[in-house]
């Protein structure tokens, strides 16, 4: 694999930063995600910062300090721009180096503290960018069980195409709709006519959906023509967001065959602002399972590190609020919770599927994992799965009833990892609201 273990994992670690060792904090000094942030309502230009407890450090201000040497210089000053792309772009050396350096830097009795202290940004008072300039987006479908259900909702006695059991179904997505705490209007477009021969109906989309998924941010990329071996994949990748892939069923049903989604899926994606780096995510690796019953994956997509190494224990969950929920001050109400281990595919072998045809990746592209349902009801991805296509209402604490999403609705999403004797390590939110269709 492509990170090892090393003092930046130490478990004993405490920040000078108070609030980043209490264990309910997203962001202890083992994590270190990246955003791009800038005061909230200001007119500052949005820059680079890394996560500390409840601050965030500003990246752009210490790199004018030059607290660096070497790589991890080179790094910083990197981060002097409006996105992560040119840090992305220097590849895993480079942000291992930053990574020691911060950590370092951020621990307790920490010498550079009198340098970093004023630099400090309560995430409280900040807002949020696209944290970096994505080109281009990829969305996959690695959940067998997300394709089971949902195929047996359409086609009970075939639910899975048998191409899905050897290779990694992705499609090419929108990269310009994709942002953080998204509030999107109600998508309009056609759907299914009514009667068979009939016209297609239009209008706002009446069974909006959410996706829980996982977005991976590319780091260094390939050149046209190359491959990235399996053995190198990880190495390409800077880290991973919370994704949810916002989906006008309706719209999707009439229009996803014969070249797949279109509409029903590009008119909003929201990712949460902060990116967990790999070397962060490195103690929650765990083994990547194939039934041996199912088909193996071909030579390219397979190896026994992968196969040892290659999954990674994250834990998921949704919760929505709505204009009710919110007005009586009640508490979001969960709706699901799944893991990114039970993924078909893994992070790796996506990577190296993209490009064994020689497709080029950049910095800054993203790869969604697709809906990441469990084995079980409760770990359902999506409404369409939770509420069986409409037909089974969820029952909200507050009195209210879902099958899709309404106007005024807000889902939020989580992710964190969690293991015995280290600090959990979060991900922070992405939340999105809808807003009413545009006349």
């Amino acid at each position: 694999m492509s990170t090892t273990i090393n003092e930046t994992h130490d478990p004993s670690l405490k920040s000078w930063i108070a609030s980043a060792n209490s264990a309910t904090t997203d962001f202890p000094v083992q994590n270190l995600p990246y955003a791009s942030f800038r005061r909230k309502g200001s007119q500052e230009a949005f820059r680079p910062g890394v996560a500390i407890g409840d601050q965030i450090l500003d990246l752009a201000a210490l790199a004018a300090q030059k607290p660096f040497e070497d790589k991890a210089a080179e790094a910083l000053a990197a981060c002097t721009g409006d996105s992560l792309n040119a840090l992305m772009a220097l590849g895993q050396p480079h942000w291992s180096a930053l990574r020691l350096a911060l950590s370092r830097a951020l621990r307790e009795g920490a010498a550079l503290r009198a340098t970093i202290e004023p630099l400090l940004v309560a995430q409280a008072d900040a807002e949020y960018a696209t944290p970096a300039r994505i080109g281009d987006y990829t969305d996959f479908y690695i959940s067998l069980h997300h394709a089971t259900a949902v195929g047996k909702q359409f086609r009970p006695d075939n639910p899975l195409l048998p191409n899905y059991k050897w290779v990694p179904i992705g499609y090419h997505g929108r990269a310009s709709s994709i942002g953080v705490d998204q509030k999107f209007a109600r998508p309009v477009g056609q759907t299914r006519p009514l009667n068979e021969g009939e016209a297609p109906q239009f209008g706002p989309c009446s069974r909006l959906d959410y996706e829980l998924e996982l977005g991976i941010f590319v780091g260094t990329g390939n050149a046209q023509g190359d491959r990235i071996a399996l053995a190198d994949a990880e190495s390409h990748v800077f880290g991973l967001c919370i994704l949810n892939d916002w989906s006008a069923r309706d719209i999707q049903a009439w229009e996803y065959q014969p070249l797949g989604p279109f509409l029903a899926k590009n008119f909003a994606s929201t990712i949460s602002p902060w990116i967990v780096t790999m070397e962060a995510l490195e103690p929650f690796r765990t083994q990547w399972n194939r039934a041996a019953s199912d088909p193996q994956p071909m030579p390219y997509l397979s190896s026994d590190a992968n196969r040892a190494k290659g999954a990674f224990d994250v834990r998921m969950q949704v919760l929505l609020t709505t204009e009710k929920s919110r007005a009586e001050k009640q508490a979001p109400a969960p709706l699901s919770a799944s893991n990114f281990r039970d993924a078909y595919w893994n992070v790796a072998q996506l990577i190296t599927h993209h490009t064994v045809n020689g497709c080029n990746l950049q910095p800054g592209d993203m790869l969604g994992t697709g809906t990441l349902s469990g084995p079980l009801p409760a770990e359902a991805g999506s409404l369409l799965e939770l509420t069986q296509g409409g037909k089974t209402p969820i029952e909200l604490p507050w009195g209210e009833k879902r099958t899709f999403l309404q106007d005024g609705d807000q889902i939020l999403m989580r992710a964190e990892c969690v293991k015995a004797g280290y600090p959990r390590i979060g991900f922070g939110e992405s939340a999105g609201t809808v807003l009413p269709a545009r006349a």
